[in-house]
C-alpha cells in the first residue's frame, strides 16, 4: 500500500538470500498507486504470485498469502523494510535446530532517509526468554519483518485479527505464545527497518492498537492474576500517552480549546506539574505555548539527530554485518555502506519457505 517507491528495494533484498528455496507473494492491498507499483513488478511478475484486494488493512493482507502459502515456514517482509542476505539461513537454520520453536525474530537496523540511524535492540533491549510474560512487559518485542515462523503455528493462533489494523502482529504474537509455542530472537542484525515510515507512523493509533491488543487477551480465560495486574497498569499508561498524543496534535493544528481537554484528560489519569504548566500556557497564552513547544521539538529533533550521528561513528567498531542497500532497478547490483564487517556464511540444507510482502502503509 503506497509502496511504489520501495518495493523494489524490497524485491531485491528478498531474491538475494543465500537461502534459495522459497516462493514470494506479495498482496496489493487496493492502494492507490496501483499504476506506479505494477511497474516497479514488471520485472519480477514471473517470480512472484501477485494477488491484488481491496483496501482491508495488512491483517487481511498478511492472512491472504499465508492461506495462498505452500510452504512449511513463512516469513514476513514490510514492503519499505528489506532483509540483509543471510536472514532466511539464519531463521531457517535456528527453526530446524528446535522443533519446539514456532516462531523467530532478530534484531534490525533503523533508517531514516536511508542513514542508519540505530538498531532494534538498542532502543530496545531483549531480556531473557521470549515468551508470554515478555512480551505482556515489553521486555521482549518483535519486528514483524524479521519474522519467520511455522505456518502450521499461525494457523493454530487463529493468523491476524482482521478487525486491528494497528499492533495487530502483537495482538498474534501473544497468541501464540500464550499456546505455548516456543519463540526465540537473534541478536545479529539481519534486516533494514525504515522508521516514521508504514504502519508505524501514527503515534495515537499504534497506542490504540497496543491497548487493543492488551485488552484482547483480557478476554481469554488463562491470564493470571500477575498478567492481568500488569495489563492494567499498561491500559493506564497508554490512555495517559494517548491524552498527550491528541493534546500535541491539537496544539499543532491551533485547536487549543481541544487541546486543553485532552491535558486535563491525561491530568485526571496521572499528576503532572509539566502538563499543568501546559494547560495553563494554553489558556493564557496559546500561541505563544505553541511556538515555545514547536521550539522545544526542534531542539529535541536537532538533538536526535546528533545522537544518531554518534552511533553512526561508533557503529564501524562494533561486530555487525554488513548493511547491505540496493540501488533502483531490478538490474542492479547492491551497493554496500561503510560498514566492513562481513556476514558468517552458513551451511545448510535448504527447506521450503514463502516469503510474504505486505505494501506499507
Amino acid at each position: 500500500y503506497n509502496a511504489t517507491a520501495y518495493i523494489a528495494n524490497a524485491l531485491q533484498s528478498v531474491f538475494a538470500q543465500t537461502f534459495s528455496d522459497f516462493e514470494v507473494l506479495l498482496v496489493n492491498d487496493g492502494s492507490p498507486d496501483r499504476e506506479g507499483l505494477e511497474q516497479e513488478l514488471q520485472p519480477y511478475l514471473s517470480k512472484i504470485r501477485y494477488f491484488k484486494q481491496v483496501n482491508r488493512g495488512p491483517s487481511a493482507a498478511r492472512n491472504l498469502a499465508i492461506r495462498e502459502s505452500q510452504g512449511r515456514f513463512v516469513a514476513f517482509l514490510d514492503a519499505d523494510d528489506f532483509w540483509l542476505p543471510q536472514h532466511l539461513a539464519r531463521q531457517i537454520e535456528r527453526l530446524s535446530r528446535n522443533q519446539k520453536i514456532g516462531l523467530v525474530y532478530a534484531n534490525a537496523f533503523h533508517l531514516r532517509d536511508n542513514k542508519l540511524v540505530g538498531t532494534a535492540f538498542e532502543r530496545v533491549p531483549q531480556s531473557g526468554v521470549a515468551d508470554v510474560d515478555s512480551l505482556l512487559s515489553e521486555r521482549c518485542t518483535i519486528n514483524t519483518s524479521s519474522v519467520v515462523a511455522s505456518r502450521s503455528a499461525l494457523f493454530q493462533a487463529g493468523l491476524f485479527d482482521e478487525s486491528m489494523r494497528h499492533c495487530e502482529d502483537f495482538d498474534l504474537w501473544l497468541r501464540l505464545a500464550r499456546l505455548g509455542i516456543g519463540i526465540e530472537y537473534d541478536r545479529q542484525v539481519q534486516v533494514g527497518h525504515r522508521v516514521g515510515n508504514g504502519l508505524a507512523a501514527s503515534r495515537e493509533r499504534m497506542k490504540e492498537g497496543r491497548a487493543q491488543a492488551y485488552k484482547a487477551f483480557l478476554d481469554g480465560d488463562s491470564a493470571s492474576d500477575s498478567q492481568r495486574a500488569l495489563i492494567a497498569s499498561k491500559l493506564k499508561a497508554l490512555d495517559f500517552e494517548i491524552h498527550v498524543e491528541l493534546a500535541k496534535k491539537h496544539l499543532f493544528e491551533k485547536q487549543y480549546s481541544e487541546a486543553v481537554t485532552e491535558l486535563k484528560a491525561a491530568r485526571s489519569i496521572r499528576g503532572s506539574g509539566k502538563l499543568r504548566l501546559a494547560e495553563l500556557g494554553l489558556l493564557c497564552f496559546p500561541s505563544g505555548t505553541r511556538f515555545a513547544y514547536r521550539t522545544y521539538t526542534g531542539l529535541l529533533s536537532g538533538y536526535k539527530k546528533l545522537e544518531e550521528k554518534r552511533f553512526l561513528k561508533a557503529v564501524s567498531r562494533k561486530e555487525f554485518p554488513e548493511l547491505v542497500l540496493f540501488d533502483e532497478g531490478p538490474g542492479s547490483t547492491a551497493r554496500r555502506s561503510e560498514l566492513s564487517s562481513v556476514e558468517r556464511q552458513s551451511e545448510l540444507s535448504n527447506k521450503k519457505v514463502n516469503t510474504v510482502e505486505q505494501p506499507s502503509r
